[in-house]
C-alpha cells in the first residue's frame, strides 16, 4: 500500500492520472457479470469509458481525457473511491 500512496502522490512525468469527478463506489465493468471496461495495458482513447462511479444510485460513466495505455488501476473494484482521487495512471507518449 506504501508504493500507492508515493505514486498517487506524484505520478512520474509519463504517467497521467484519470481521477474520480465525484464521490462514489467505483466499478471497473458495466455489470456483475460483465468484462471490465480497461484492464492494466490496455489501449485507451479519448472519450473511451474506463470505468463506472454510482452516486446515489446513478450510474455515472468515466470517459479518458487522454489517449495511451492503461499502466496502473489504482482502486478495487466496488471501492468507495473520493472526490479527486486518482482511479487510473495512463503512459502517455504525448506527455510532456
Amino acid at each position: 500500500q506504501g508504493d500507492r500512496a508515493e505514486v498517487e502522490a506524484k505520478p512520474p512525468a509519463n504517467l497521467i492520472p484519470i481521477k474520480s469527478p465525484m464521490v462514489g463506489t467505483f466499478y471497473r465493468a458495466p455489470a456483475p457479470d460483465a468484462d471490465p471496461y480497461v484492464e492494466e495495458n490496455s489501449a485507451i482513447t479519448v472519450g473511451q469509458t474506463v470505468c463506472i462511479v454510482e452516486a446515489m444510485k446513478l450510474m455515472n460513466e468515466i470517459e479518458s481525457e487522454v489517449e495511451g495505455r492503461i499502466a496502473r488501476i489504482l482502486v478495487e473494484n466496488a471501492q468507495p473511491v473520493e472526490y479527486g482521487q486518482t482511479l487510473f495512471l495512463v503512459e502517455s507518449d504525448t506527455a510532456a
